[in-house]
């Protein structure tokens, strides 16, 4: 092989090394594999928290189901409406075992009075997509120490309370099985196929 020839091999070999780099780069996060496997050490958090209706809310209520849960709040105008319109996509692409449960990461204003009128404008099935509250040292705990994911208060005036983005979808033995991007329609895609799975 000549001098030349050899330069342009090594030349294309890199050339195909950057391209499939840049591709795992942009969409290598949002694989499965990507997202957090089930494994004996990482259960769902236990919570006692309270429904829009008043009523008690327990974790112990969605053993033996498939169940995805996110953390919004009602007067957020920054990412949560989107994140409350992929629950919606979730609530009528997903089998109705699924079960949907939206966590208020604002108690002090979304009384579950407030929340019972914020899910009946979204169209939430009672009965399955579930909005919950509860004491906000609870909350804060269930978010930080329980899900492992971001909380922070003195955001911008959209969005005054920062918190994760992410649907976290846990298995019938209480498992998590990912933390999906929610604002990423290929890793929302990737949730709906493994709750399928998970719901057969």
């Amino acid at each position: 092989m000549s001098r030349s020839r050899l330069l342009w091999g090594v030349l294309a070999a890199a050339m195909a090394g950057t391209v499939v780099a840049s591709v795992w780069l942009k969409h290598g996060s949002n694989l499965p594999a990507q997202n957090i496997a089930a494994s004996p050490k990482n259960f769902a958090p236990e919570f006692n928290l309270t429904d829009s209706n008043g009523q008690p809310f327990a974790s112990t209520a969605l053993r033996g189901t498939v169940w995805i849960a996110d953390f919004i709040f009602t007067s957020c105008a920054g990412q949560c409406p989107m994140m409350t319109e992929q629950m919606r996509l979730l609530q009528r692409r997903l089998p109705q075992s699924v079960q949907l449960v939206s966590i208020s990461v604002d108690p002090e204003r979304d009384t579950p009075a407030v929340l019972a009128q914020y899910a009946s404008r979204q169209g939430a099935q009672p009965g399955r997509w579930h909005f919950v509250t509860g004491e906000k040292a609870a909350i804060q705990r269930l978010t930080l120490q329980g899900f492992h994911l971001g909380y922070a208060e003195g955001g911008p005036k959209e969005e005054p309370i920062v918190h994760s983005v992410r649907l976290i979808l846990v298995d019938r033995q209480g498992e998590i099985r990912g933390r999906y991007d929610g604002t990423d329609p290929v890793s929302l895609d990737h949730l709906i196929q493994e709750a399928q799975e998970l719901s057969r």
